[in-house]
């Protein structure tokens, strides 16, 4: 939708200055109710509104990718032991799943911030190009915590020539 050169949908000077001002107190564009939900108490474990993810295993991020010859995952994995992982593939279909452990500490009284994802992940990927499943035609590798996991693409004749009877 385009602007237009109306005041009525253009913050005036003085309300633009406030609403960067460091004293909401004096703000006109921010509400007391407003302010008081940027007042945050640490969290006592509790109930604070947040979404139980518990049931929910977190998302590994990947980056997938072909050479000439070849099919190429990768997956930033920082932290996580070779033993705390499990690859498997089937079908076409890559799955990589593991416990990522070590952000819990039993002395912690209350948490300011919690960015880091702990526990279990797992991802499910449909391979874009048909790949070979064998053993001996996968490799996979983790160094400086990324996982890379490379397959032999499928060679397949793009074109063929089709008798018309």
């Amino acid at each position: 939708m385009a602007r237009t050169n109306s005041s009525d949908d253009m913050l005036m000077e003085d309300e633009l200055a406030a609403a960067f001002a460091d004293d909401f107190e004096t703000s006109p564009i921010v509400d007391r109710t407003e302010k008081a939900a940027l007042d945050v108490e640490p969290s006592d474990g509790g109930d604070d509104g947040w979404e139980n993810t518990d049931d929910f295993p977190g998302q590994l991020a990947v980056d997938v990718y072909e050479t000439a010859d070849k099919l190429v995952i990768k997956a930033r994995t920082a932290g996580i032991s070779k033993s705390d992982l499990n690859v498997s593939i089937s079908e076409n279909i890559l799955t990589i799943s593991g416990i990522l452990s070590g952000g819990e500490d039993e002395n912690t009284t209350a948490w300011h911030i919690q960015e880091c994802y702990w526990g279990e992940f797992s991802r499910t990927i449909a391979l874009p190009v048909p790949v070979k499943e064998d053993e001996g035609t996968v490799r996979a590798e983790l160094k400086d915590g990324v996982l890379t996991i490379m397959f032999d693409k499928e060679q397949q004749n793009t074109n063929r020539i089709i008798q018309i009877n």
